[in-house]
């Protein structure tokens, strides 16, 4: 579950929990299904930003992925990035005679 899925449950519990009214003694009580749908989009909320890459393991010092001895020495822990290097080759003289010296 993601950080948008989780806003829409809070946001659609908290519409059946304050805004709809049900006759009385209800088979199902909507205002609990609306607290529920709340707290479980809270606590995916929570999750999704707990595992996330910019507020999670990376923000306390500790890094996935990493052997016994930490990350590579000298470098980045991540593969190195594709670089495209266009080189132009002169254009070749004109026909004819050479220029004179």
């Amino acid at each position: 579950m993601g950080i948008p899925v989780s806003l829409i449950l809070i946001a659609v519990g908290a519409i059946i929990a304050f805004a709809v009214h049900q006759d009385p003694n209800p088979s199902v009580d909507i205002d609990v299904v609306g607290w529920i749908l709340m707290l479980v989009g809270l606590a995916g909320l929570v999750l999704s930003l707990t595992l996330w890459e910019r507020w999670g393991p990376g923000a306390w010092g500790w890094h996935r992925g990493y052997g016994p001895g930490g990350p590579p020495p000298g470098g980045s822990p991540y593969p190195p990035r594709r670089r495209t290097v266009v080189e132009e080759e002169e254009a070749p003289p004109p026909p004819g005679p050479p220029p004179p010296p």
